[in-house]
């Protein structure tokens, strides 16, 4: 990528080859070789499990990211959530995309329909009858095929139909409309990814694979693909002999969350993923004794998930403004200017509050990725 319009300190955090101490702050930095490790880790968990992976681009929003892991990491395509983010990817060069959402509003369904070309594989979800109607309107007005999911509520309780009445009349709907490829469910519970004790969330997944089977067995006719799976529990869920194609995404990054989940690595170890993605921030003050002051707020990370764990030891992250985060330091050890590395509560949103990934390798710069779908959410 060409960087010479690029000021650091003003539009850009840093420049290749820059060491790690003059990166400006706050920044989202990417550990490379854990991101490799994490990429390789999973493209071998799915040739060993015979199931596809379509990694979900809304966690990280980077065309970058996207490519590595087709690349590398044995994703045939993308996830995306919204038609814009999908145009990004689009735009990047990205073939295969399925828009794991409803896109129901007109205007929408006209530039999703725009989007669709020979060389692109496109999708979505529905749940609507009249929502498939429109999007075959504007499929045919447009020249287009569209793949169609129909998404099965499997527990989640947000979109999604369970009836399988309903999902009957979906599915002889869409035999009638031309331009729309119905090619199976999206079945995704993301109410079970987060669940801690590592019991009680494979009991969880077993409830709601139990459904799946029972989906599957009842459409088994039309041959349908089962896509979903999250990074909490997807080796649980593969496991389970349900799905063809997961749809995980904070495998690459993790985040605080999902490395604080409980895992029987016992007898499974393959969600053993390490952070790569973390907030750098800068020692600003350090007046009040037994505390030092970062510029890492809430404008620089998401705290839904609970406050960012930092990486040094015996430093603790206790408190956040806009602008300014407190830092329990009982010995006084930090010093202004000194660099803290954050793990972040949540790396989805966390991602979407900044505009580069700076890349780096033996504390040095290798890379800078924009985030290239930040803030695209219509």
């Amino acid at each position: 990528m060409n960087l010479e319009k690029y000021e650091v300190g003003f539009n850009i955090p840093a420049t290749i080859g820059m060491e790690l101490k003059d990166i400006q702050t706050p920044s989202l930095i990417i550990n490379f070789k854990v991101f490799q490790n994490n990429i390789i880790k999973m493209k071998n968990f799915i040739l060993e499990n015979n199931v596809k992976l379509r990694p979900h681009a809304k966690m990280h929003k980077s065309i970058d990211v996207a490519n590595y892991q087709i690349n590398y990491g044995g994703a045939h395509g993308i996830c995306c959530q919204k038609v814009s983010e999908a145009e990004i990817f689009v735009r990047g060069g990205i073939k295969d995309i399925l828009i794991t959402n409803q896109v129901t509003d007109l205007y929408k369904i006209n530039r999703l329909t725009k989007m669709a070309s020979k060389e692109l594989k496109l999708g979505c979800c529905v749940d609507d009858a009249e929502n498939i109607i429109n999007i075959q309107r504007t499929a045919e007005k447009n020249n287009a095929q569209i793949d169609i999911y129909i998404e099965y509520n499997c527990g989640a309780n947000r979109c999604g139909i369970s009836s399988f009445d309903q999902i009957n009349e979906l599915l002889n709907l869409l035999k009638r409309m031309k331009n729309l490829n119905f090619v199976g469910f999206q079945a995704y519970n993301g109410s079970i990814q987060h669940i801690e004790d590592f019991d009680l969330r494979k009991k969880q997944v077993k409830k709601t694979s139990k459904k799946i089977k029972h989906l599957k067995t009842t459409f088994k006719q039309y041959s349908p693909i089962i896509t979903g799976v999250g990074t909490g529990c997807f080796d649980l869920e593969v496991s389970e002999d349900v799905y063809d194609e997961i749809q995980v995404g904070s495998y690459a990054f993790m985040d605080a969350h999902y490395s604080s989940l409980k895992h029987n690595y016992e007898t499974n170890n393959t969600n053993n993923f390490d952070n790569s993605l973390f907030v750098l921030s800068g020692v600003m003050s350090n007046t009040l004794g037994n505390h030092a002051i970062v510029d890492a707020g809430l404008k620089s990370m998401s705290v839904d998930s609970g406050l960012p764990l930092i990486v040094n030891d015996g430093l603790e992250y206790i408190k956040c403004s806009d602008e300014h985060g407190v830092l329990s330091d009982p010995t006084n050890s930090l010093k202004i200017n000194d660099k803290v590395f954050l793990i972040p509560g949540h790396c989805d949103p966390t991602c979407n509050l900044h505009d580069w990934y700076v890349v780096i390798d033996d504390k040095k710069v290798v890379d800078l990725w924009p985030v290239s779908a930040r803030g695209f959410s219509f």
